[in-house]
Protein backbone atom coordinates (compact mmCIF):
# COMPACT_ATOMS: atom_id res chain seq x y z
CA UNK A 1 0.00 0.00 0.00
CA UNK A 2 1.25 3.60 -0.83
CA UNK A 3 2.01 5.87 2.31
CA UNK A 4 1.30 9.73 2.34
CA UNK A 5 4.34 10.97 0.83
CA UNK A 6 3.31 9.02 -2.88
CA UNK A 7 -0.33 9.21 -2.42
CA UNK A 8 0.18 13.47 -2.20
CA UNK A 9 2.93 13.01 -4.87
CA UNK A 10 0.17 11.76 -6.99
CA UNK A 11 -2.47 13.80 -5.93
CA UNK A 12 -0.20 16.71 -6.92
CA UNK A 13 0.57 15.18 -10.26
CA UNK A 14 -3.13 14.90 -11.04
CA UNK A 15 -4.09 18.53 -10.22
CA UNK A 16 -1.27 19.69 -12.78
CA UNK A 17 -2.64 17.47 -14.93
CA UNK A 18 -6.17 18.93 -14.30
CA UNK A 19 -4.68 22.39 -15.10
CA UNK A 20 -3.56 21.57 -18.46
CA UNK A 21 -6.88 19.68 -19.81
CA UNK A 22 -8.71 22.96 -18.29
CA UNK A 23 -6.95 25.20 -20.15
CA UNK A 24 -6.85 23.40 -23.28
CA UNK A 25 -10.57 23.15 -22.65
CA UNK A 26 -11.32 26.72 -22.50
CA UNK A 27 -8.56 27.28 -25.78
CA UNK A 28 -10.82 24.90 -27.54
CA UNK A 29 -13.73 26.31 -26.70
CA UNK A 30 -12.76 30.02 -28.14
CA UNK A 31 -11.63 28.29 -31.04
CA UNK A 32 -15.10 26.19 -31.09
CA UNK A 33 -16.62 29.73 -31.45
CA UNK A 34 -14.09 31.62 -33.86
CA UNK A 35 -14.93 28.47 -36.29
CA UNK A 36 -18.42 28.56 -35.64
CA UNK A 37 -18.46 32.25 -36.66
CA UNK A 38 -16.31 31.13 -40.30
CA UNK A 39 -18.95 28.58 -41.05
CA UNK A 40 -21.99 30.62 -40.73
CA UNK A 41 -20.45 33.58 -42.49
CA UNK A 42 -19.15 31.45 -45.34
CA UNK A 43 -22.92 30.25 -45.63
CA UNK A 44 -24.49 33.59 -47.15
CA UNK A 45 -21.84 32.99 -50.75
CA UNK A 46 -23.30 28.84 -50.59
CA UNK A 47 -26.59 29.71 -50.42
CA UNK A 48 -26.19 32.69 -53.19
CA UNK A 49 -23.93 30.41 -55.41
CA UNK A 50 -26.76 27.98 -55.62
CA UNK A 51 -29.74 30.25 -56.00
CA UNK A 52 -27.97 31.95 -59.22
CA UNK A 53 -27.26 28.53 -60.74
CA UNK A 54 -31.15 27.51 -59.96
CA UNK A 55 -32.17 30.69 -61.68
CA UNK A 56 -29.92 30.11 -64.60
CA UNK A 57 -30.85 26.92 -64.45
CA UNK A 58 -34.06 28.06 -65.40
CA UNK A 59 -32.53 30.18 -68.62
CA UNK A 60 -30.39 27.60 -70.63
CA UNK A 61 -31.09 24.25 -71.84
CA UNK A 62 -29.79 21.77 -69.80
CA UNK A 63 -29.67 18.88 -72.38
CA UNK A 64 -28.85 19.04 -76.28
CA UNK A 65 -31.50 19.37 -78.35
CA UNK A 66 -30.09 17.38 -81.04
CA UNK A 67 -28.50 14.58 -79.37
CA UNK A 68 -30.03 14.54 -76.04
CA UNK A 69 -27.55 14.58 -73.61
CA UNK A 70 -26.60 16.71 -71.15
CA UNK A 71 -24.74 19.84 -71.66
CA UNK A 72 -22.60 19.82 -68.88
CA UNK A 73 -20.34 17.13 -68.36
CA UNK A 74 -20.67 17.41 -64.36
CA UNK A 75 -24.57 16.08 -64.90
CA UNK A 76 -23.23 12.62 -66.60
CA UNK A 77 -23.83 10.11 -64.44
CA UNK A 78 -21.69 7.05 -65.22
CA UNK A 79 -21.17 3.45 -63.47
CA UNK A 80 -19.35 4.09 -60.59
CA UNK A 81 -15.98 1.90 -61.63
CA UNK A 82 -13.36 3.96 -59.95
CA UNK A 83 -14.57 6.35 -57.26
CA UNK A 84 -12.40 9.10 -55.44
CA UNK A 85 -12.97 9.37 -51.87
CA UNK A 86 -11.96 13.02 -49.67
CA UNK A 87 -11.40 12.36 -45.84
CA UNK A 88 -11.98 15.35 -44.17
CA UNK A 89 -9.74 14.60 -40.90
CA UNK A 90 -8.11 16.12 -38.16
CA UNK A 91 -4.24 17.23 -37.58
CA UNK A 92 -4.02 16.93 -34.13
CA UNK A 93 -5.60 14.39 -31.20
CA UNK A 94 -6.97 14.25 -28.22
CA UNK A 95 -10.61 15.21 -29.58
CA UNK A 96 -12.36 11.94 -27.90
CA UNK A 97 -13.72 9.66 -31.11
CA UNK A 98 -13.43 12.55 -33.49
CA UNK A 99 -10.72 10.96 -35.86
CA UNK A 100 -11.82 7.43 -35.22
CA UNK A 101 -15.52 8.08 -36.57
CA UNK A 102 -14.56 9.94 -39.36
CA UNK A 103 -12.11 6.66 -40.08
CA UNK A 104 -14.77 4.31 -39.72
CA UNK A 105 -17.22 6.00 -41.92
CA UNK A 106 -14.50 6.38 -44.54
CA UNK A 107 -13.34 2.43 -44.08
CA UNK A 108 -16.78 1.26 -43.91
CA UNK A 109 -17.66 3.75 -47.36
CA UNK A 110 -13.80 1.64 -48.97
CA UNK A 111 -14.82 -2.32 -47.57
CA UNK A 112 -18.45 -1.31 -49.80
CA UNK A 113 -16.79 -0.80 -52.80
CA UNK A 114 -14.96 -3.96 -52.77
CA UNK A 115 -13.64 -4.82 -55.86
CA UNK A 116 -13.26 -1.29 -57.58
CA UNK A 117 -11.07 1.06 -57.36
CA UNK A 118 -10.74 3.95 -55.21
CA UNK A 119 -8.61 6.78 -55.06
CA UNK A 120 -8.44 8.45 -51.46
CA UNK A 121 -7.14 12.19 -50.87
CA UNK A 122 -6.63 12.97 -47.50
CA UNK A 123 -7.17 16.33 -45.53
CA UNK A 124 -5.85 16.13 -42.33
CA UNK A 125 -2.79 14.53 -40.69
CA UNK A 126 -4.83 12.12 -38.80
CA UNK A 127 -6.56 10.90 -41.73
CA UNK A 128 -3.62 10.48 -43.85
CA UNK A 129 -1.62 9.02 -41.77
CA UNK A 130 -4.27 5.41 -41.26
CA UNK A 131 -4.47 5.47 -44.95
CA UNK A 132 -0.94 5.33 -45.57
CA UNK A 133 -0.62 2.07 -43.02
CA UNK A 134 -3.63 0.63 -44.98
CA UNK A 135 -3.23 1.59 -48.50
CA UNK A 136 -0.30 2.35 -51.13
CA UNK A 137 0.22 6.05 -52.11
CA UNK A 138 -0.01 6.40 -56.04
CA UNK A 139 2.95 6.61 -58.31
CA UNK A 140 3.77 10.07 -60.58
CA UNK A 141 6.04 10.25 -62.99
CA UNK A 142 7.41 13.31 -64.81
CA UNK A 143 7.17 13.47 -68.63
CA UNK A 144 7.75 16.34 -71.25
CA UNK A 145 4.57 17.27 -73.21
CA UNK A 146 4.92 18.63 -77.24
CA UNK A 147 5.61 22.12 -75.82
CA UNK A 148 8.36 21.39 -73.92
CA UNK A 149 6.64 21.67 -70.27
CA UNK A 150 7.49 19.04 -67.82
CA UNK A 151 4.19 17.88 -66.37
CA UNK A 152 3.45 14.87 -63.95
CA UNK A 153 1.42 11.52 -64.60
CA UNK A 154 0.13 9.25 -62.81
CA UNK A 155 2.30 6.01 -63.00
CA UNK A 156 0.49 2.26 -62.57
CA UNK A 157 -1.85 1.55 -59.72
CA UNK A 158 -0.30 -1.01 -57.22
CA UNK A 159 -3.52 -1.80 -55.93
CA UNK A 160 -7.60 -1.10 -56.53
CA UNK A 161 -7.46 1.12 -53.38
CA UNK A 162 -4.63 4.19 -53.65
CA UNK A 163 -3.93 7.57 -51.80
CA UNK A 164 -3.65 9.64 -54.88
CA UNK A 165 -3.33 13.25 -52.63
CA UNK A 166 -1.87 14.69 -49.06
CA UNK A 167 -3.19 17.65 -47.69
CA UNK A 168 -2.19 17.95 -44.17
CA UNK A 169 -1.88 21.61 -42.94
CA UNK A 170 -4.57 22.95 -45.03
CA UNK A 171 -7.54 22.82 -41.98
CA UNK A 172 -5.04 24.91 -39.70
CA UNK A 173 -6.05 27.98 -41.81
CA UNK A 174 -8.55 27.74 -44.45
CA UNK A 175 -7.88 29.54 -47.20
CA UNK A 176 -9.94 29.76 -50.58
CA UNK A 177 -7.23 28.99 -53.25
CA UNK A 178 -5.95 25.52 -51.83
CA UNK A 179 -9.41 24.81 -51.53
CA UNK A 180 -10.20 26.00 -55.34
CA UNK A 181 -7.25 23.86 -56.75
CA UNK A 182 -8.70 20.48 -54.87
CA UNK A 183 -11.79 21.01 -56.57
CA UNK A 184 -10.62 21.95 -59.66
CA UNK A 185 -8.48 19.05 -59.55
CA UNK A 186 -11.45 16.85 -58.68
CA UNK A 187 -13.39 17.92 -61.49
CA UNK A 188 -10.76 17.64 -64.12
CA UNK A 189 -10.21 13.98 -63.31
CA UNK A 190 -14.17 13.89 -63.50
CA UNK A 191 -14.41 15.12 -66.34
CA UNK A 192 -11.52 13.57 -68.21
CA UNK A 193 -13.36 10.05 -66.70
CA UNK A 194 -10.61 9.32 -64.96
CA UNK A 195 -12.95 8.77 -61.92
CA UNK A 196 -16.94 8.01 -62.41
CA UNK A 197 -17.82 9.66 -58.61
CA UNK A 198 -16.55 11.82 -55.95
CA UNK A 199 -17.54 11.40 -52.38
CA UNK A 200 -16.18 13.38 -49.14
CA UNK A 201 -16.84 12.27 -45.34
CA UNK A 202 -16.41 14.64 -42.74
CA UNK A 203 -18.23 15.63 -39.73
CA UNK A 204 -20.78 17.92 -40.30
CA UNK A 205 -21.62 20.51 -37.48
CA UNK A 206 -24.93 22.67 -36.66
CA UNK A 207 -23.68 23.24 -33.29
CA UNK A 208 -22.26 21.66 -30.59
CA UNK A 209 -25.40 18.83 -29.65
CA UNK A 210 -25.98 18.46 -33.91
CA UNK A 211 -23.55 16.92 -35.78
CA UNK A 212 -22.93 13.93 -37.70
CA UNK A 213 -20.35 12.30 -39.52
CA UNK A 214 -21.76 12.39 -43.26
CA UNK A 215 -20.71 10.32 -46.42
CA UNK A 216 -21.96 12.96 -49.26
CA UNK A 217 -21.67 12.57 -52.75
CA UNK A 218 -20.26 15.91 -54.79
CA UNK A 219 -20.22 14.61 -58.59
CA UNK A 220 -21.97 14.06 -60.67
CA UNK A 221 -24.67 16.70 -59.39
CA UNK A 222 -27.99 15.23 -59.32
CA UNK A 223 -29.98 18.37 -58.23
CA UNK A 224 -28.24 21.91 -57.08
CA UNK A 225 -28.43 22.67 -53.75
CA UNK A 226 -30.23 19.47 -52.72
CA UNK A 227 -27.21 17.40 -50.63
CA UNK A 228 -26.69 13.60 -51.68
CA UNK A 229 -26.27 11.66 -48.25
CA UNK A 230 -24.65 8.39 -48.99
CA UNK A 231 -24.37 7.29 -45.39
CA UNK A 232 -24.96 9.15 -41.81
CA UNK A 233 -23.05 8.58 -38.57
CA UNK A 234 -25.21 9.75 -35.54
CA UNK A 235 -24.15 10.55 -32.22
CA UNK A 236 -25.49 8.69 -29.26
CA UNK A 237 -27.58 10.42 -26.87
CA UNK A 238 -24.93 10.48 -23.46
CA UNK A 239 -22.18 11.80 -26.35
CA UNK A 240 -25.27 14.62 -27.08
CA UNK A 241 -25.46 15.08 -23.13
CA UNK A 242 -21.74 14.97 -22.52
CA UNK A 243 -21.10 17.63 -25.34
CA UNK A 244 -23.89 19.98 -23.85
CA UNK A 245 -22.66 19.73 -20.15
CA UNK A 246 -18.84 20.65 -21.81
CA UNK A 247 -20.95 23.78 -23.99
CA UNK A 248 -22.33 24.93 -21.01
CA UNK A 249 -19.29 25.26 -19.02
CA UNK A 250 -17.69 26.65 -21.23
CA UNK A 251 -20.18 29.40 -22.37
CA UNK A 252 -20.64 28.28 -25.73
CA UNK A 253 -24.31 28.20 -27.10
CA UNK A 254 -25.76 25.30 -27.42
CA UNK A 255 -28.27 26.48 -30.10
CA UNK A 256 -27.52 26.99 -33.91
CA UNK A 257 -27.24 30.43 -35.44
CA UNK A 258 -30.40 31.89 -36.68
CA UNK A 259 -30.05 32.00 -40.27
CA UNK A 260 -33.62 31.48 -41.42
CA UNK A 261 -33.49 35.38 -43.00
CA UNK A 262 -30.70 34.98 -45.00
CA UNK A 263 -32.07 31.66 -46.71
CA UNK A 264 -35.31 33.26 -47.67
CA UNK A 265 -33.62 36.24 -49.08
CA UNK A 266 -30.98 33.91 -50.77
CA UNK A 267 -34.29 31.54 -51.80
CA UNK A 268 -35.94 34.58 -53.08
CA UNK A 269 -33.59 34.97 -55.82
CA UNK A 270 -33.73 31.72 -57.67
CA UNK A 271 -37.42 31.23 -57.36
CA UNK A 272 -38.54 35.35 -57.98
CA UNK A 273 -40.60 35.36 -61.09
CA UNK A 274 -38.09 37.77 -62.08
CA UNK A 275 -36.36 38.09 -65.79
CA UNK A 276 -32.39 39.00 -64.57
CA UNK A 277 -30.39 40.34 -66.53
CA UNK A 278 -27.08 39.02 -66.97
CA UNK A 279 -24.19 40.65 -68.60
CA UNK A 280 -22.85 37.01 -69.96
CA UNK A 281 -24.59 34.79 -71.34
CA UNK A 282 -26.31 32.66 -69.19
CA UNK A 283 -25.06 29.69 -70.26
CA UNK A 284 -21.04 30.97 -69.90
CA UNK A 285 -22.54 32.10 -66.99
CA UNK A 286 -23.67 28.32 -65.80
CA UNK A 287 -20.71 26.78 -66.80
CA UNK A 288 -18.46 28.85 -64.63
CA UNK A 289 -20.11 28.69 -61.64
CA UNK A 290 -20.47 25.06 -61.20
CA UNK A 291 -16.80 24.87 -60.67
CA UNK A 292 -17.00 27.39 -57.84
CA UNK A 293 -20.15 25.43 -56.43
CA UNK A 294 -18.34 22.01 -56.28
CA UNK A 295 -15.52 24.18 -54.51
CA UNK A 296 -18.18 25.59 -51.83
CA UNK A 297 -19.12 22.22 -51.37
CA UNK A 298 -15.47 21.29 -50.46
CA UNK A 299 -14.94 24.56 -48.45
CA UNK A 300 -18.40 24.13 -46.55
CA UNK A 301 -17.27 20.55 -45.43
CA UNK A 302 -13.61 21.84 -44.43
CA UNK A 303 -15.18 24.72 -42.27
CA UNK A 304 -17.63 22.53 -40.06
CA UNK A 305 -14.96 19.56 -39.69
CA UNK A 306 -13.04 22.23 -38.06
CA UNK A 307 -15.72 23.25 -36.09
CA UNK A 308 -16.80 19.91 -35.03
CA UNK A 309 -13.40 18.95 -34.08
CA UNK A 310 -13.29 22.18 -31.58
CA UNK A 311 -16.58 21.22 -30.40
CA UNK A 312 -14.92 17.33 -29.75
CA UNK A 313 -11.77 18.60 -28.02
CA UNK A 314 -13.78 20.51 -25.74
CA UNK A 315 -15.73 18.13 -24.88
CA UNK A 316 -12.82 15.31 -24.34
CA UNK A 317 -11.14 17.98 -22.58
CA UNK A 318 -14.30 18.42 -19.85
CA UNK A 319 -14.29 14.70 -19.47
CA UNK A 320 -10.58 14.55 -18.63
CA UNK A 321 -10.81 17.49 -16.13
CA UNK A 322 -13.80 15.93 -14.20
CA UNK A 323 -11.66 12.43 -14.33
CA UNK A 324 -9.13 14.54 -12.61
CA UNK A 325 -11.06 15.24 -10.18
CA UNK A 326 -12.38 12.02 -9.50
CA UNK A 327 -8.57 11.06 -9.30
CA UNK A 328 -7.71 13.44 -6.87
CA UNK A 329 -11.03 13.00 -4.77
CA UNK A 330 -9.93 9.26 -4.18
CA UNK A 331 -6.20 10.00 -4.08
CA UNK A 332 -7.45 12.45 -0.91
CA UNK A 333 -9.86 9.44 0.64
CA UNK A 334 -7.32 7.22 0.32
CA UNK A 335 -4.41 9.26 1.75
CA UNK A 336 -6.91 9.93 4.85
CA UNK A 337 -6.91 6.02 5.32
CA UNK A 338 -3.61 5.76 5.69
CA UNK A 339 -3.19 8.57 7.64
CA UNK A 340 -5.56 7.63 10.15
CA UNK A 341 -4.52 4.15 9.96
CA UNK A 342 -0.85 5.42 10.28
CA UNK A 343 -2.47 7.48 13.51
CA UNK A 344 -4.50 4.24 15.20
CA UNK A 345 -1.38 2.39 15.16
CA UNK A 346 0.58 4.71 17.49
CA UNK A 347 -2.23 5.48 19.60
CA UNK A 348 -2.30 1.08 20.21
CA UNK A 349 1.42 1.13 20.62
CA UNK A 350 1.76 3.76 23.16
CA UNK A 351 -1.73 2.50 25.56
CA UNK A 352 -0.15 -1.10 24.89
CA UNK A 353 3.38 0.08 25.98
CA UNK A 354 1.64 2.16 29.20
CA UNK A 355 -0.21 -1.41 30.21
CA UNK A 356 2.79 -3.16 30.01
CA UNK A 357 4.40 -0.77 32.72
Amino acid sequence: MANVLDLRRRIRSVKNMRQITKAMKMVSAARLRRAQERAVSARPYARMITSVLNSLKGRIEIYDPETGNLRHPLFATREEKRVLLVVISGDKGFAGAFNSNILKAAFQFITAYHGREVDIEAIGRKGRDQMRRRYAAAVYVEHTGEDGHTRQARGERKGPIELTGDHTGMLAKIETEPVFELAHSIISRYVHEEIDAAYIVYNEFKSVIQQRVVVEKILPIIEIGSPQIAGVAEPTLEERERAAEAAVSAGVPLEPADTREADEEARKFGTANVDYIYEQPPEELFNGLLPQYIASMLYHAMVESVAAEHAARMTAMDAASNNASDMIDAYTLQMNRVRQAAITKEIIEIVSGAAAV
